[in-house]
């Protein structure tokens, strides 16, 4: 049974939209520990279309739940990650362009740069996970660099057109979770997940933790972040 971790930074996007003060994220993430997240979740980006390096530095003092900071390998933003501290950091792949993250993080390609960055993590005593496709030789990077973990990167089964689709994606996922545990790593899963995707993805055998903001907070807007949480961990654990 998958924890789950919950992304605030759609509630800094809603911020950024005026460049005003509120809502604040911390608060959101207060809301949703109290409703059942195991983790809180914020991407800084190079841009910072949304969370801001104040948030993640509130997060950590306010919070009694892991910070998952979500981040590209750019100096600038691995130097906050190791000044702010978070309990765990995920490594991802950013361009400026995108709408959101649109694939996992070719650690194979670029296996020497992200073990630097690796490093100089895990000497902060920040646990390290990869934001991977879920594929063979991206899991064997993540391997031989070292991590512990890894988030395989959910977006083709969120975007499956009709149910073959789905399915084909969902096996996809299934068996590369279970090459990644069989080596020895963690396994999480996220992008794209939402209230009527989820359960398939639940209920994959090696799969820890489910990472997931969007829906979650496109729910809040109708029903509250409270509520909206509490929705998705009653799915997640059916």
């Amino acid at each position: 049974m998958p924890t789950l971790g919950v992304n605030i930074d759609h509630v800094a996007t809603l911020r950024e939209v005026r460049h005003g003060t509120e809502p604040q994220p911390v608060f959101a993430a207060l809301l949703a520990q109290s409703a059942g997240a195991d983790s809180i979740v914020a991407h800084l980006r190079e841009d910072r279309r949304h969370v801001r390096e104040k948030d993640l530095s509130l997060l950590k003092r306010v919070i009694n739940r892991k910070l998952n900071m979500e981040m590209s390998i750019a100096e600038e933003i691995v130097d906050i990650a190791c000044k702010v501290k978070p309990e765990q950091a995920t490594l991802v792949p950013e361009r400026r362009q995108e709408l959101t993250t649109e694939g996992g993080l070719d650690a194979a390609r670029h296996l020497r740069a992200v073990a630097k960055v690796v490093g100089r993590l895990e000497k902060k005593g920040i646990a390290v996970s990869l934001f991977i496709d879920p594929d063979k030789a991206q899991i064997d990077a993540s391997r031989k660099m070292g991590v512990r973990m890894v988030e395989l990167h959910t977006g083709r089964y969120a975007d499956a057109k009709n149910m073959s689709q789905r399915r084909k994606f969902l096996k996809e996922l299934e068996a590369a979770a279970a090459y990644a545990a069989e080596g020895g790593l963690q396994v999480f899963a996220g992008h794209g997940l939402n209230y009527y995707n989820v359960a398939p993805v639940a209920r994959l055998k090696h799969v820890e933790e489910l990472n997931i903001g969007y829906s979650i907070v496109c729910r809040a807007v109708l029903v509250g972040l409270y509520q909206a949480v509490t929705e998705m961990k009653a799915l997640i654990h059916s």
